[in-house]
């Protein structure tokens, strides 16, 4: 039940109102002595209205979270009983590929792996299958018969390399399991799949400035071998942009903007406040110092990348020739052609 009178200037919602008015008064009609349990679910709690979630109603609230680890191994166990798995498969391994998976998409999982398994007319579902499904998920399909003119391969290729070179470099970044320039998806020329080593659940300022930078690693290599730009790096500078805005802005993780939080999450979560449009709570002076931070810390990743892929260039053109053969680099194949990279120096190290 929406709250009622959210998204002002819209339009009115008499019947959506009625009901919940409706709803709230037979709650409160219950007797208490008679043990009537009333359970309620939804996605969408931020536009709950406020009186459904007062003493007496809805007023405990528990929270159905993404499985971690532990909870994708044994939702992998229950899906995995009805096909029949080769020796090689170890869920442990498929569970930490999948971070972030829910329940269903790891039902969906286990079925394209099955799928690609009948496909190859196999016996058995094997770990490559299963790889096969997460980048199929994450990536999208392959689009073989999208054809790449020879600069745009070269220039994809050294793309991707760029961002899984830094990543090899940094401290405490999560390990790249593959690299490829087959396209997939709607708009993906190539990807780089990486592979958490653990869940997390919070992020120091160090670890969303190594994010920053290997999202930013694409660019950088770009700009080393070409020295040009090109529309690739769309959707990493709108992601490295945003992780930026929130340290400035939500986490306080600049120095000259203090710790202060000037903005809120984009949604609210089970706070009992209504659903609206975010709200500045800052001058227009205050935005351009945060304008400032987000551009000081885009162009300091920056460097740091294109340092990184810089002391590194007889790597990166060794991997990018080898990914242009072979249109992808596994892990192992990955971790035999960057042995002597040059690791970051951690900045704190670096100062001293």
């Amino acid at each position: 039940m929406e709250a009622r009178g959210a998204f002002p200037g819209i339009g009115g919602h008499d019947e959506r109102e009625q009901t919940l008015n409706q709803l709230l008064a037979e709650m409160d009609g219950f007797d208490t002595r008679e043990g009537v349990v009333m359970l309620a679910a939804t996605n969408r709690p931020e536009i709950l209205d406020p009186a459904l979630l007062r003493a007496g109603r809805f007023d405990r609230q528990i929270l159905v979270d993404r499985p971690d680890k532990q909870g994708r191994v044994q939702i992998l166990l229950v899906h995995t009983k009805k096909i029949t798995l080769a020796s090689d498969v170890e869920l442990d391994k498929i569970a930490a590929i999948t971070t972030g998976f829910s329940g269903a998409d790891l039902a969906n999982l286990v079925n394209e792996a099955a799928l690609q398994a009948t496909r190859r007319k196999g016996k058995a579902v094997t770990t490559e299958d299963f790889t096969y499904a997460v980048e199929r998920i994450v990536a999208g399909l392959e689009k073989k018969s999208r054809i790449l003119t020879p600069f745009e391969r070269k220039t994809v290729a050294y793309h991707e390399m760029g961002h899984a070179l830094v990543s090899i470099a940094l401290p405490g970044v999560d390990e790249v399991h593959k690299v490829s320039i087959i396209p997939r998806g709607i708009g993906a020329l190539g990807y780089t799949i990486q592979r958490p080593t653990e869940d997390r659940y919070l992020m120091t300022k160090q670890e969303l400035e190594n994010k920053i930078a290997v999202l930013l690693g694409g660019r950088a290599a770009e700009k080393l071998i070409f020295d040009h730009s090109s529309t690739g790096a769309a959707d990493d500078l709108a992601k490295a942009t945003d992780i930026a805005h929130g340290m400035a802005a939500r986490f306080g993780m600049d120095e000259k903007l203090g710790y202060v939080a000037y903005e809120e999450p984009r949604s609210s979560f089970l706070d009992g406040k209504e659903f609206g449009l975010t709200e500045k709570h800052y001058s227009e002076a205050t935005a351009q110092q945060i304008d400032e931070a987000v551009r000081a810390m885009i162009g300091a990743c920056f460097a740091r990348a294109f340092a990184i892929l810089k002391d590194n260039r007889e790597i990166l053109e060794r991997c990018a020739t080898e990914l242009l053969k072979t249109e992808r680099l596994e892990e192992d194949r990955l971790k035999e052609l960057t042995k002597g990279v040059k690791k970051a120096v951690p900045e704190s190290k670096a100062a001293a």
